[in-house]
């Protein structure tokens, strides 16, 4: 059992030429392949409350919220890494704790080892 906190990471696709649909469509798919792997929890980003009358929830196409121990940070990054690699024009921005990044998926890959050392490192 570890003693390390959840990393809460925001994790946005972005990709060239695409409709608002198709990046909703990419983005769900995304977050169906983190909630397979150790993450502690994966969901889509929230705008807040719904307009009076609308149906569902207002979610930030194109975000995904997640939260992860340290240890598995890296396997997270590989596998976005994978998922970017997979269709065209693909980038992706990572924001939380000690990290924001956006890039493509080789400049993904100096952050995957980046990660790496660190946990190593400890």
């Amino acid at each position: 059992m570890t003693t390390e906190d959840p990393i809460e990471l925001e994790i946005e696709v972005l990709a060239e030429d695409t409709t608002a649909e198709d990046l909703d469509v990419m983005t769900r798919n995304l977050l169906k392949e983190l909630r397979g792997t150790d993450v502690e929890s994966a969901s889509l980003v929230s705008i807040g409350t719904a307009p009076e009358g609308s149906k569902g929830d207002p979610i930030t196409i194109g975000s995904i919220m997640i939260s992860a121990l340290p240890t598995v940070l890296p396997a997270v990054v590989a596998l976005v890494q994978a998922w970017s690699t997979r269709g065209q024009g693909r980038t992706v921005k990572f924001k939380g704790k000690g990290i924001e990044f956006e890039g493509s998926p080789e400049e993904l890959q100096k952050l995957l080892e980046k990660l790496e050392k660190g946990k190593k490192g400890k």
